[in-house]
């Protein structure tokens, strides 16, 4: 055997066992002692996420829209506050990525649900959103951010532009008659971009666009809630 596959072989035994290996009591997780502010924040995002969950398995799609960007708002605050306290951690990371699959993933899964032709589309669009969205997150939570130069960015589209993506859509049903099926098509199509190599850089005008978009999406959920459209 040439010493290149022994030397591999090496490599991935030590990676099994690194996996694999048992914690000591003192190396394991203190939870209650690691939560920080911006950890309570998640969580409380994760809280209103849930409600909105819950608001759309009721068939109330809009108010569980208005629930889901409040969940958007506290999980950019997070951030925000973590950044503003010097308390960014790898844990905190971990969290906030747990955090993204119930406010993104989990609502525009059940948001497809709320308009897609039939039963089987609905369970399709919904795992490739579930499915590619959760690789993508364990994914940036392995590799973090890309560096070009001086700026960062995500490997692959983000939940957010996928969770968005959904509503647009939704918001095209309802005032266009936009069809249940192709939509389907497209979110399915766009789905594995989340783990493409595609450059999605941090910027502040794809902050600014995604909140406006969010903010004109949420407008149009209250007044159809109201009866004013």
């Amino acid at each position: 055997m040439s010493q290149g596959v022994k030397e591999t072989l090496r490599e991935v035994r030590a990676r099994v066992e690194a996996t694999d290996r048992v914690l000591e009591p003192a190396e394991r997780t203190n939870i209650a002692a690691t939560l920080t502010g911006a950890d309570y924040i998640s969580l409380s995002a994760l809280s209103v996420a849930w409600g909105s969950a819950l608001l759309f398995l009721r068939g109330e799609p809009n108010l569980a829209l208005l629930a889901m960007f409040g969940a958007f708002l506290l999980d950019k605050a997070d951030g925000w506050y973590a950044r503003r306290t010097g308390n960014s951690s790898p844990f905190g990371r971990r969290v906030d990525s747990f955090i993204d699959v119930f406010a993104y993933l989990v609502p525009a899964a059940l948001l497809y649900r709320a308009f897609s032709p039939h039963v089987v589309a609905t369970w399709i669009v919904g795992f490739l959103v579930l499915a590619f969205g959760g690789l993508r997150l364990i994914r940036h939570n392995a590799e973090g951010f890309g560096e070009d130069g001086a700026r960062s960015y995500y490997h692959g589209t983000t939940v957010v532009h996928t969770n968005l993506l959904v509503v647009a859509n939704y918001v095209l049903a309802v005032f266009v008659g936009w069809s249940g099926l192709l939509a389907g098509v497209v979110i399915a199509a766009a789905c594995p971009l989340m783990i493409s190599n595609y450059k999605a850089y941090k910027t502040d005008a794809s902050h600014i666009f995604a909140g406006v978009g969010a903010l004109i999406a949420a407008g149009l959920a209250l007044c159809l809630e109201l009866g004013y459209l």
